[in-house]
């Protein structure tokens, strides 16, 4: 077994190798609650759980820390104009809504997005305003080390100097001399436009709730500066992986690398990031109104097919949406769904459950090479599909052992990729099956007798029974097989 993955700070695929043997470490940017969930941050969380479910098969204690910004300029924007007088709610929006009600409240939506599609809930999820205290040690160590000044015109802001660190840009393999200004503060305060601010000072007309008291005056803390605090506390200065969306390189994840490293941290052994999501080959924008967003997609389609779309593509690769992407998505599930009810029906609901012994044919030697590589998911669905087909063609010839065995391979891979884990999943409840599986053949058994008799009424009248309760009813030269229907 060697686990390998691309890392964006050395541009190489690498062998990964635990910094502690036995476990691994990931840290991966979650929401800054100032909206509803968007597209492109449900793909990020169910790229970085497909990585934390593989790294837990392959026999890994995992960690997972995702954070929440909490406090934002734009929270605070939106929580001002929700006081206007002519404010106009949009739709879900709260007229007159204080900054911390509006986070939470939108700190829940994402948890029920993640929930509803199946992202495992992480070891963690820390807020940025309950973290104050070790943002301000960070600060200090960054001043004390010559990386890090309170602003010159007294505004109580502080900021990293990027030209004090050699390394600034290595992430983004940028010079500093060719980036744009970092726009988070005013200028006038500051060394080098680049700069970018660590503690932001207390402005006229914010609310005296979004401000801390500090060595440097009442404020709150950047942007950047949250990540690097939060991840050092739970994670500790050295760990695995930092992910996030593709989007966060620069300024963000640049910006927490240069200011962790500059405070004598090694930080993150890999950075990982995940594409984009595009509309018919189109950047998202709601101005030209060609996005969608994961409500809409589920309510055009069940959780899992919406998992296994946003899942599907390799997770560094843009990801395109297409008004039928839903619909063949719909169609993969389902030949995955059918086959796992056959088998069922077949061997009892308890036979899906994996046990970790798999024939040579089970397609799971090509499904862990393809993960072990890099989280290459198609491929991994590509072996996926190749054990339906088999198991399909195993079920039909009557060879039992070999279905039974796809059946086991199918269940740990859906399992795997987190298919299984969204609500209205496929894995079967093994009471309910066998209670379902005792209704149908007896009523198999029924229609086989009156089919002897050379009773067609009866007989049709059962199989038409059955199908108005959803069950599908097959014959072939070993008799009547069933499966159930799907939507």
């Amino acid at each position: 077994m060697t686990l390998r993955f691309y890392d964006t700070a050395s541009a190489e695929v690498r062998n990964f190798v635990p910094l502690i043997e036995g476990k691994a470490s990931l840290y991966y940017c979650g929401a800054t609650v100032q909206g509803m969930p968007h597209v492109g941050h449900i793909r990020s969380a169910i790229a970085f759980d497909q990585l934390t479910r593989w790294l837990q098969y392959r026999g890994l204690r995992v960690t997972v820390v995702r954070n929440v910004t909490d406090i934002d300029d734009k929270i605070l924007a939106k929580s001002e104009a929700s006081f206007a007088p002519d404010f106009s709610p949009e739709a879900g929006e709260v007229p007159r809504e204080e900054w911390w009600a509006l986070a939470y409240r939108y700190e829940r939506e994402f948890l029920k997005a993640y929930d509803t599609l199946g992202v495992s809930r992480p070891t963690y999820e820390p807020r940025a305003t309950g973290h104050i205290p070790e943002m301000h040690a960070l600060i200090q160590q960054l001043i004390d080390r010559g990386h890090a000044y309170p602003a010159l015109d007294d505004s109580g802001d502080v900021y990293f100097d990027v030209r004090s660190w050699g390394r600034y840009g290595a992430l983004t393999r940028q010079n500093i001399d060719d980036m744009q200004a970092a726009p988070d503060a005013d200028p006038r305060g500051k060394k080098d436009p680049r700069d970018f601010a660590l503690w932001k000072g207390s402005k006229e007309g914010e609310p005296a709730t979004a401000s801390w008291a500090s060595p440097w005056g009442k404020g709150r803390p950047g942007w950047h500066l949250e990540c690097s605090a939060m991840v050092t506390k739970y994670l500790g200065t050295a760990f695995d992986i930092h992910g996030g969306g593709l989007d966060l390189r620069f300024p963000h994840h640049e910006n927490e690398m240069a200011q962790s490293q500059a405070a004598g941290h090694p930080f993150a052994n890999f950075w990982m990031h995940n594409g984009m999501v595009t509309y018919q080959g189109e950047k998202m924008s709601k101005s030209i109104g060609n996005t969608i967003s994961p409500a809409e997609m589920l309510e055009l389609a069940p959780p899992r097919v919406v998992r296994y779309y946003l899942g599907q593509a390799h997770y560094r690769s843009v990801l395109d949406y297409r008004p039928t992407s839903l619909q063949e998505a719909a169609a993969a599930v389902e030949r995955i769904d059918g086959f796992l009810a056959k088998a069922a029906a077949r061997f009892g609901g308890d036979a899906g459950i994996a046990d970790g012994n798999h024939g040579p044919s089970s397609g799971i030697d090509a499904f862990c090479e393809a993960m072990d590589d890099d989280l290459n998911v198609p491929r991994a669905l590509a072996a996926l599909h190749e054990t339906v087909r088999a198991g399909n063609t195993a079920l039909a010839e009557g060879d039992d052992a070999a279905a039974r065995d796809a059946m086991h391979a199918v269940v740990l891979m859906t399992d795997v990729l987190g298919l299984n884990a969204v609500a209205g999943s496929a894995a079967v409840n093994t009471r309910e099956a066998e209670a379902l599986e005792v209704l149908v053949e007896a009523q198999l058994a029924a229609r086989a007798a009156a089919r002897a008799e050379k009773d067609w009424a009866a007989s049709d009248a059962i199989r038409d029974t059955l199908n108005q309760a959803g069950v599908v009813v097959e014959d072939g030269p070993d008799g009547a097989t069933w499966s159930l229907k799907r939507d």
